[in-house]
């Protein structure tokens, strides 16, 4: 009972390894002027100028974004400047957006600022398949 040695620690691996983090972190003393593409899920607070494409986004209440937004899910809470594509889109009170939106799922909490269009994703794809016949 007393003499067992305790099981060893599993340590994360970094690097392309099948262990390697699942997310990245900008933190709010970022400030980056460039495009974004991540694999993985991505929590911004801080600044970007630049074109945000990753599976997941989180945005924190003092986060500013200037560019486009592509994401499989994004839960927004902070002031974005442009156009949002998203899977599931959550958008918190605190944020202000302004720029079009487009989704496949959505919730805005009350108090949230959009300025810009709205359109459902399966919506799109519906309009570009018509076509007319003569």
């Amino acid at each position: 009972m007393f003499n067992k040695k305790p099981a060893p620690v599993q340590r994360q691996q970094t690097g392309s390894s099948p262990m390697a983090a699942t997310f990245s972190i900008l933190g709010n003393d970022v400030s980056i002027k460039g495009n974004i593409s991540a694999t993985a899920d991505l929590h911004v607070d801080g600044s970007v100028e630049g074109d945000i494409t990753c599976t997941a986004l989180v945005q924190g209440e003092q986060s500013t974004v200037t560019g486009v937004i592509r994401a499989e899910s994004a839960r927004l809470s902070g002031t974005i400047h442009g156009s949002i594509e998203a899977g599931a889109l959550v958008i918190l009170k605190t944020a202000r957006i302004h720029g079009d939106v487009t989704y496949d799922t959505l919730t805005i909490e009350q108090g949230a600022q959009v300025d810009g269009k709205f359109s459902h994703r399966m919506q799109l794809t519906e309009e570009t398949s018509l076509s007319l016949v003569g």
